[in-house]
C-alpha cells in the first residue's frame, strides 16, 4: 500500500483565525480582490449557526524549519507552517468578519464585511442603513469576537428593551443571550482539514486539488511559485500584486504601470522576473529551484533557497521598475502599435520585456539602441505568433541562445536578435506565409494588426482623406462612426453577385480605412462606379501613395472578387514588409529620429513625458497666470535633474490637443512661433540656475491644424535649481521627475538624491 501524502484533521475555527494572526497559517488572499458576494458570506454564517456542513479546507505543510523567517521581510515575519490550498474564499470571509479586517473588492476598494444578526428572529442579513437602525439587529457581528463583546451584547439588549413597550422579561433576555452566545461559539465550529504533507510535490497537490474541488479549477506552475513566495518571501508576492493592481485600478493616481497595451497580472510579471533571474521560460523546474533543491542531486538546502530567492528579488526589482517598464513599452509604439486593440498576444509583450531587460542589464545597451531593436523583435514575435504555441518552450529556447553570448557584448546581442528575426521574416514568409495568414475575416488577426502597424510606420493616410491612419487607431477617435474600416466591395453589391458567406464578405482583403464624404452614398455601388467619382478630384501623386498604402491592385475595381482578394493579400504583405523595414535603423530607409508628437501622446505621461494644456493661460480663470508659467519651470527642472524628457505644451492630460491659441493670445504682436520660443527660452533661462542652451530644445509640431510646442529636455550633468514662485524670494527649489509626476525634494532627501544621482 503506497504511503499517504495527507492526513485528515479537525481544527476549530478560532484556532484557524488565531493561526492566521500568528502567521502559522498563510492566507494570501486576504490582500487580494475578494470575489465572494456579501450575501454568500451571510449564507456561510447562517449555515454554520444552524449546524450545517460548509465544506472542508485543504492545507499544505510548507516544510519550513522551526523559527525560520521570511526572506527579505522588513519585519522579519515568521515563515508559516501551513498554507491554504483550497477554501481561501471561505477562510477569508470568516477571518475578515471575526477580526473586523477589511477585504479588497474586485473594484479595488477596501471595505468591511458587515454581517448583521437578529437574535430575535435568528436571522442573518447583509447590513444596510435600515438594518443599522433596527433595534432587533446586531448590525455588525464582528463586535462579538472583539474585546468589548460584553458591552456590545448589553448595549444591544438595552436598546431592544427601550424599543419595546414593557421592555424585555428576564426569560427573554436569557433566551436572547443564549442565541448570541451560540453565534459567538462559532469560534469552536470544527472544520475538517485535508492536510497535505511536505513530501507532496506540486504535481500531486494539483491533482488532489482538482479531484476534491467541485469546480475543478486547474492550478498551474505560476500558482505554485506565487504560493511558495507567500511562504518564504511574502513581500515579493505582494509587490507583484500591487504592480498588477496599479496597472488597472482607476482610483490609483501618480506614478503607475498603467499603459495603453496591457494590464498585466501578478503571474505575468512573475514570469518576467523568473525569465530575467534564471533565464527560464518553463516554470516546471523553477518551483524546485526556489525551494532550494539541487536539480542534479535532489538535495534541498535552506541556504540555497535563500540564495535563489535573493536572485529573484534582484531581478524582480528590475522588472517592476517603472522607468524600465515604460521605456520598454515605447518599443511597442516604435514598432507601430498603438494600444491593446492591436495586441493579440500578452505573451509577446511579457517575453519581449524579458529580452529588453536582459539587453539593458546584462549587455549594457542604452534605450536608444534597444528601442528599434526590440520594436523589430516584438513586431516579428507578435506577427508570427512566436509565443502562441508552446510559448514557454519557445521563450526558453530564445533565452538559451542569448545565454550563450558573452555577457556585456551588446553587438553580439543585437546581432543574435536580428539573426533570429531574419530567420523568421524570410522571402517565403513575406510572399507566401503572411498572405496566407491574412486569408481570413478574423478581426483579431496578428497579420491584420501587423498591417495596421505598418501603416502607422509609413505615416499612411486614410483612403480618400488627408487624415492619418494613426489618428483612427487613437482610442479617443473610436466613437467617430464616419471614419472606420469599410468594405471596398460593399456587402449589398456582393450580395447581388451571390457572394454572401461572411468569411468572404468580411475578408481582411476587402477591408480598408476609408473616409467617405457625407454627400456620397455608395453603400451598394459597384466599385467600377464609385471609384472614378471618389478619385476624380484627387491629386495624382496623393492618389498614387494611397493606392500603394492601401494595397490596391491595378484595375482592382474591375477584377473578379476572389482574384481581387488574392492579389490584395499579397500586396498587403508587401506593405507590412516595407513598414517593418523602416525599423531597421538604416538611415537610407528611415532615420531613427525622435518619436512623433502623435506617438508620444499615445504613450501617455511617464517618467520622460509630461503633457501641459498651457504654459501661460489659466483655463479655469480664463486669464494669464504666473502660476502656470512656474509649472513649466518646475517640469523642466525635474527633467534636468532626472533622466531628461519631453514636455508637450498644448495637450491636455487625456491626450486631447488644445493647441497654443490661448497662450499665443498673451503675446500680443509676438503671437507666433518665433515669439513663443523667445518667451519660453527667456522664461526658462531667468528661472533656472543654468543656461538652457544645449540642454533644452524647443520645437513646434502641427496636429489636426493645432500647434503643439515640443520642449525636449536633456539630463543635466549637475544639479539644477528653480527660482521660487513668490517674486523670486526664498530658497531655490530642487525638483525631480519621479514616474509621471514632478516632486520637490528638501533637506536630507535632496542631499541623498544628489549623491546617488551625480555621485
Amino acid at each position: 500500500m503506497p504511503p499517504s501524502v495527507y492526513t485528515s484533521v479537525q481544527y476549530p475555527l478560532g484556532y484557524l483565525v488565531e493561526s492566521i494572526g500568528l502567521h502559522n497559517l498563510a492566507l494570501p488572499d486576504i490582500q487580494r480582490p475578494f470575489v465572494w458576494s456579501t450575501t454568500k458570506v451571510r449564507e456561510l454564517f447562517d449555515s454554520m449557526y444552524r449546524g450545517y456542513p460548509v465544506g472542508t479546507f485543504m492545507f499544505w505543510k510548507t516544510g519550513a524549519e522551526v523559527g525560520s523567517r521570511q526572506i527579505g521581510s522588513e519585519d522579519a515575519g515568521k515563515v508559516p507552517d501551513l498554507l491554504i490550498v483550497d477554501g481561501q474564499q471561505r477562510l477569508t470571509s470568516l477571518y475578515a468578519v471575526m477580526t473586523g479586517s477589511e477585504i479588497l473588492t474586485e473594484k479595488f476598494e477596501q471595505k468591511l464585511l458587515r454581517i448583521a444578526f437578529s437574535p430575535v428572529a435568528e436571522r442573518f442579513e447583509v447590513a444596510d442603513a435600515a438594518i443599522e437602525r433596527d433595534p432587533e439587529f446586531i448590525s455588525n457581528i464582528s463586535v462579538l469576537w472583539g474585546q468589548d463583546h460584553h458591552r456590545a451584547t448589553n448595549s444591544f439588549l438595552d436598546q431592544l428593551a427601550e424599543s419595546r413597550e414593557g421592555g424585555l422579561s428576564q426569560d427573554e433576555r436569557y433566551e436572547l443571550l443564549d442565541r448570541i452566545q451560540r453565534l459567538k461559539d462559532l469560534s469552536n465550529y470544527s472544520f475538517q482539514v485535508i492536510q497535505l504533507s511536505e513530501q507532496a510535490n506540486e504535481e500531486e497537490v494539483a491533482e488532489i486539488f482538482v479531484r476534491v474541488n467541485s469546480e475543478g479549477v486547474q492550478l498551474n506552475q505560476a500558482d505554485f511559485i506565487l504560493t511558495l513566495m507567500s511562504v518564504h518571501w511574502d513581500k515579493g508576492r505582494r509587490q507583484l500584486e500591487a504592480f498588477s493592481r496599479a496597472a488597472k485600478d482607476p482610483a490609483i493616481t501618480g506614478p503607475s504601470p498603467k499603459n495603453a497595451f496591457i494590464e498585466p497580472g501578478a503571474d505575468q510579471m512573475l514570469r518576467a522576473g523568473v525569465g530575467l533571474a534564471f533565464r527560464r521560460g518553463q516554470l516546471q523546474h523553477v518551483y524546485s529551484i526556489l525551494r532550494g533543491k539541487d536539480l542534479e542531486t535532489g538535495d534541498v538546502s535552506a541556504d540555497r533557497r535563500t540564495e535563489q530567492f535573493e536572485t529573484l528579488r534582484k531581478a524582480q526589482d528590475e522588472v517592476l521598475d517603472l522607468t524600465n517598464w515604460h521605456e520598454f513599452l515605447k518599443c511597442l509604439a516604435r514598432g507601430g502599435f498603438r494600444n491593446r486593440r492591436m495586441v493579440t498576444s500578452a505573451n509577446a509583450i511579457i517575453f519581449s520585456y524579458i529580452i529588453w531587460l536582459i539587453g539593458r542589464r546584462d549587455f549594457g545597451l542604452d534605450h536608444k539602441t534597444l528601442r528599434p531593436l526590440i520594436a523589430r523583435w516584438f513586431f516579428m514575435a507578435h506577427t508570427t505568433g512566436r509565443y502562441t504555441s508552446s510559448p514557454e518552450s519557445r521563450i526558453e529556447s530564445d533565452l538559451n541562445r542569448i545565454s550563450a553570448l558573452e555577457a556585456g557584448d551588446g553587438e553580439a546581442f543585437c546581432a543574435e536578435l536580428d539573426r533570429l528575426i531574419s530567420n523568421n521574416f524570410t522571402r517565403d514568409y513575406w510572399e507566401i506565409s503572411l498572405p496566407n495568414l491574412i486569408d481570413n475575416s478574423s478581426p483579431r488577426s496578428p497579420g491584420l494588426y501587423a498591417y495596421w502597424a505598418a501603416l502607422n510606420l509609413l505615416d499612411a493616410q486614410l483612403l480618400f482623406s488627408d487624415m492619418k491612419v494613426a489618428d483612427v487607431l487613437d482610442s479617443s477617435l473610436h466613437s467617430k462612426k464616419s471614419i472606420e474600416r469599410h468594405h471596398l466591395f460593399p456587402k449589398a453589391f456582393l450580395a447581388k453577385q451571390g457572394v454572401k458567406a461572411s468569411r468572404l464578405v468580411n475578408a481582411i482583403g476587402n477591408m480598408a480605412f476609408l473616409d467617405w464624404p457625407d454627400n456620397i452614398e455608395i453603400s451598394a455601388d459597384d466599385p467600377r462606379d464609385y471609384w472614378p467619382k471618389m478619385t476624380d478630384r484627387m491629386p495624382a501623386d496623393r492618389l498614387a501613395r494611397q493606392i500603394e498604402w492601401h494595397a490596391l491592385p491595378v484595375g482592382w475595381e474591375q477584377l473578379e472578387y476572389e482574384t481581387f482578394l488574392e492579389r490584395r493579400r499579397i500586396m498587403i504583405a508587401d506593405v507590412v514588409r516595407r513598414g517593418f523595414e523602416t525599423l531597421s535603423g538604416d538611415p537610407r530607409i528611415l532615420p531613427d529620429g525622435p518619436v512623433s508628437v502623435r506617438d508620444l501622446i499615445a504613450l501617455g505621461e511617464s517618467q520622460t513625458l509630461e503633457l501641459k494644456s498651457t504654459a501661460r493661460w489659466n483655463l479655469h480663470t480664463e486669464s494669464a497666470d504666473k502660476k502656470m508659467e512656474h509649472v513649466i519651470v518646475k517640469t523642466a527642472c525635474g527633467f534636468l535633474n532626472a533622466e531628461g524628457g519631453t514636455l508637450l505644451i498644448g495637450v491636455e492630460d487625456d491626450g486631447n490637443i488644445l493647441g497654443l491659441g490661448r497662450d499665443m493670445s498673451t503675446l500680443g504682436s509676438k503671437a507666433n512661433r518665433d515669439g513663443y520660443e523667445l518667451w519660453l527660452r527667456q522664461h526658462l533661462d531667468n528661472n533656472l540656475s543654468i543656461s538652457t542652451a544645449g540642454v533644452v530644445r524647443i520645437e513646434f509640431a502641427s496636429e489636426n491644424d493645432l500647434e503643439v510646442c515640443v520642449v525636449r529636455v536633456a539630463a543635466s550633468g549637475s544639479p539644477v535649481f528653480a527660482r521660487p514662485f513668490q517674486n523670486g524670494s526664498g530658497p531655490s527649489e530642487f525638483w525631480v521627475r519621479n514616474g509621471n509626476k514632478t516632486e520637490q525634494l528638501h533637506g536630507d532627501d535632496m542631499m541623498t538624491y544628489r549623491e546617488n544621482h551625480w555621485g
